[in-house]
């Protein structure tokens, strides 16, 4: 019931984690940067813009397990200044539409790379079998 997923166009992870899990039909996605597929900071010391780039990363692992914003249930934003709740919340709405997942939004005093501002993870509802049970 357990499918790991290692999506194309994302950075390598920086620790022992993957992508993101299928269990049943849930996905969870992994905390996700705002770094390129070569591991580059994207947007520094913008939030707005390590938001797009975050959403365009999730937006990859949506597509990989065929699914959509409208299927994301909840998520998590991790912020190191809460300041930038603001400049971040036209990017939200840009990704998600008339969408609104769950969402918890937390400030931290540092998070995993130097120079990010901004980390997101999500669960995501699934609605296609997962790709063992299609074979």
């Amino acid at each position: 019931m357990r499918e790991e997923l290692s999506v194309p166009g994302l950075s390598p992870p920086i620790s022992h984690y993957t992508d993101a899990v299928r269990f049943g039909d849930l996905l969870f996605v992994s905390g996700l940067t705002a770094h390129d597929e070569n591991g580059a900071l994207v947007g520094a010391e913008d939030a707005a813009a390590q938001t797009r780039q975050i959403f365009a990363n999730l937006a990859r692992v949506l597509a990989a397990a065929d699914a959509a914003p409208a299927d994301i249930l909840k998520v998590t934003v991790f912020l190191t200044d809460i300041c930038d709740r603001q400049a971040i919340n036209p990017e939200r709405q840009a990704f998600f539409g008339a969408a609104k997942p769950a969402s918890t939004l937390v400030e931290v005093s540092a998070l995993a790379l130097p120079g990010m501002k901004v980390e997101i993870e999500a669960v995501v509802g699934l609605r296609r079998p997962p790709l063992s049970a299609q074979a």
